[in-house]
């Protein structure tokens, strides 16, 4: 069997309150539920998958500075810091792993505020509007780019 490749989950403020938050909006799955679900989805895939989840930006910077030469690939969700984190596009960019960019909901359909991405520019896709499906459908999305450039 091929070694396995390692994709770091991120996921930003907030999303520690799926299920309780908004439920018509982000649905009623706990975070929890979607990381043991992706968690099974990667052990299919022979990928060594690591979460990690904060409110802060600056450990969501720190866990990204430590994805540097360990992380073969990256799925976030920034959360609101979507549309305001200079500073996580710049330490997204530091790192030098692709990465997929993920929301649960449909950011284009909302609030004009949440219509812009610091981060879109620079991924190398973006995922919104599918809800929990949405990680599940950038890890094989990712598995398969990896496999690609082996």
């Amino acid at each position: 069997m091929t070694a396995k490749h390692n994709v770091l989950v991120i996921n930003g403020p907030n999303l520690n309150r799926l299920g309780l938050r908004q439920p018509e909006i982000y649905g009623s799955q706990t975070l929890n539920d979607i990381i043991e679900s992706l968690t099974a989805d990667a052990e299919k895939l022979n990928i060594e998958l690591n979460h990690f989840q904060s409110n802060a930006e600056h450990e969501l910077i720190e866990r990204i500075h430590q994805a540097y030469q360990q992380a073969d690939f990256i799925i976030i969700n920034p959360a609101a810091y979507t549309h305001t984190s200079v500073a996580i596009r710049d330490a997204l960019l530091s790192i030098d792993v692709p990465f997929y960019e993920v929301h649960l909901s449909n950011i284009h359909s909302r609030e004009p505020f949440r219509h812009h991405s610091y981060l879109s520019d620079i991924a190398e896709g973006v995922i919104c509007g599918f809800g929990p499906q949405g990680y599940a459908m950038a890890l094989g999305a990712a598995a398969q780019l990896l496999a690609q450039n082996k």
